[in-house]
């Protein structure tokens, strides 16, 4: 198998991730086949497409002609010269469908988890060809942030990665390739670091959540669209950023446990947008617009980087 071989890839899941990601490789002109559990969520998840892409000014009824539905996990397998796995976060779900594509798929067809938590290793357990299966954790939404998170495990054959990272490469992507497994890969390693410290800091009466966002938003926020840390504290020089931590450092959030700010408002079913109240107050107009807002904005600053 080469990536001049895949015209066809099959989606497992229809939900946010992978309406997403059904959209970037139709757009592309890819032939996708959409699979999940039910017809119900997939004439859902078909909606969705649709509203997205009209909403990012893709051509919508070209991206719809190249996306197939069907609900025989055989039939996408079969079907399929590259696979994502793009279900909910449960290791046991993830695992039975793995075993079952494994089974199915000739031993040459990648077979990729969107998982934002697991590793290869742990999803290949019972697996006869691990070599074949590689974390591609995308990042939401799919369809307009660049970056994919590719994990190299250690039973992961070079030509897994290779076809992984060129396809990616070919869709219009930004593929990172993580030398060995770790949990939370980079991107939520670090972003669950600074929600540590952003929960810790309302948690301590510093300031409220509002107060946090805006910080984030006007300052940080915008240069690290542009530059990552190590070339923002590059140009600030590293004799200053080590005075700071050597102050700093020891001040910060460090603790393993869970926060108890974020356990209470869970028992209270303040779960943010999904039950209307979360830090915030939700109702449809303010999550219309903060989603309108994120979607325009992520693709001007995808536009400055181009």
């Amino acid at each position: 198998m080469n990536v001049s071989n895949i015209n066809t890839v099959g989606i497992i899941g229809a939900g946010l991730m992978g309406h997403g990601i059904a959209i970037q490789f139709a757009s592309k002109g890819f032939k996708v086949i959409l699979n999940d559990v039910s017809k119900e969520r997939l004439e859902t998840s078909l909606k969705n497409i649709e509203s997205t892409a009209e909403q990012a000014k893709l051509q919508t009824d070209k991206i719809l002609d190249l996306i197939n539905t069907e609900n025989s996990l055989a039939e996408t397998a079969i079907n399929s010269d590259f696979l994502i796995e793009a279900v909910f976060e449960d290791l046991n779900v993830k695992r039975g469908i793995f075993e079952r594509l494994d089974s199915i798929c000739p031993k040459d067809t990648v077979l990729a988890s969107n998982t934002s938590s697991f590793k290869a290793s742990q999803l290949a357990i019972k697996c006869q060809y691990p070599e074949r299966i590689i974390v591609a954790n995308w990042w939401n939404p799919p369809h307009i942030l660049p970056l994919i998170e590719v994990v190299k495990g250690p039973q992961v054959s070079a030509q897994t990665v290779q076809i992984t990272m060129e396809l990616f490469r070919n869709i219009g992507k930004s593929p990172v390739l993580l030398q060995k497994e770790s949990l939370g890969f980079i991107g939520n390693r670090m972003q669950f670091a600074l929600l540590r410290e952003a929960i810790s800091i309302v948690e301590n009466g510093i300031a409220t959540p509002k107060e946090v966002d805006e910080v984030v938003k006007n300052s940080f926020g915008r240069r690290l669209a542009l530059a990552g840390p190590f070339q923002v504290f590059d140009a600030a020089g590293w004799d200053t950023i080590l005075a700071i931590a050597n102050q700093l450092f020891p001040d910060l959030e460090s603790s393993p446990k869970e926060p108890k700010l974020i356990t209470d408002m869970v028992e209270n079913n303040e779960l943010g947008i999904k039950s209307a109240k979360g830090f915030y107050d939700w109702d449809e107009t303010t999550i219309s617009t903060f989603r309108k807002n994120i979607s325009e904005g992520l693709s001007n600053i995808d536009k400055f980087n181009e």
